[in-house]
């Protein structure tokens, strides 16, 4: 008779940071500070806003893939905005083999900065790890209805959002907003996870007094720490502080012979 054995799954580092186009505190567009800060992290993936690509004021770099670069990572970029050929919007970078499954845009109100969602697959090992980065609106009404479409048929309410989801980003969203509780409701903040209710807050960076940039995650995954940077390059690089998640994946049922069996704990999420 097999006797099985639970082991522990993949531990990962995630981190979320709106870059301001790497524009700094004190002014200064400095993309190599902003990998600096990235680099200090050793993250396995990362979810980044307010990214430029081909725009004048940042002289026509593709940021998302000069980043990735410096930092030896893989990228994937989304342009929720596009002014002839100028483009800015978002970005995952990771270490670990990848794809995408969708990039979009969300629903917005008119007058308003459009706003998108990408969304990628990671393999690490068996794992396929679904990970979601987004840059939620200003207005209350407008994030709503964001959020609303993030959780729809079109995004984590699809069949494609198989096994364990991570979704990161600037919701713009304190904890008592509306928009946080609707994604409350399907996901759950990295930081109750880790058992930690203060310390986090991301905004702005110099003095941060609010708690706008989140990690939320779905069924199966732990997590170990979060934690907001807190260094003077961190504090100065751009206007929001980076945020740092070490998570770990669904464990693993293996035999005695070390065959590998099916990930548990990775049911699907949906609407």
């Amino acid at each position: 008779m097999t006797t099985q054995v639970r082991a522990p799954g993949p531990a990962l580092r995630l981190l979320s940071y709106n870059i301001r186009h790497c524009r700094g505190m004190d002014g200064c567009v400095a993309l190599d500070r902003i990998a600096a800060v990235i680099d200090a992290c050793r993250p396995d993936i990362v979810a980044l806003q307010e990214v430029d690509a081909g725009r004048a004021r940042t002289g026509g770099l593709d940021q998302a893939r000069a980043l990735a670069n410096r930092v030896g990572l893989h990228d994937h970029f989304h342009a929720a905005l596009r002014v002839g050929e100028e483009r800015y919007g978002d970005a995952i970078l990771t270490r670990h083999p990848s794809h995408l499954v969708r990039a979009g845009g969300l629903p917005g109100m008119p007058g308003l900065e459009p706003r998108g969602a990408l969304w990628i697959e990671v393999s690490v090992g068996t794992h396929r790890l679904q990970v979601l980065n987004t840059h939620l609106g200003l207005r209350a009404a407008e994030r709503s209805v964001q959020v609303a479409a993030l959780l729809g048929p079109d995004w984590l309410g699809s069949a494609e959002a198989r096994g364990p989801v991570v979704l990161m980003g600037d919701m713009n969203a304190t904890p008592w907003s509306r928009a946080y509780r609707q994604l409350a409701r399907t996901l759950t903040d990295a930081r109750r996870i880790a058992h930690q209710r203060a310390g986090n807050a991301t905004f702005p960076s110099r003095c941060p007094v609010l708690r706008l940039d989140h990690v939320f995650v779905g069924a199966g995954i732990t997590v170990d720490r979060v934690m907001v940077l807190r260094d003077g390059l961190a504090r100065n690089a751009s206007d929001h502080r980076p945020l740092l998640a070490e998570i770990g994946l669904p464990a693993e049922t293996r035999d005695v012979h070390g065959a590998l069996g099916s990930p548990s704990g990775s049911a699907a999420l949906t609407a």
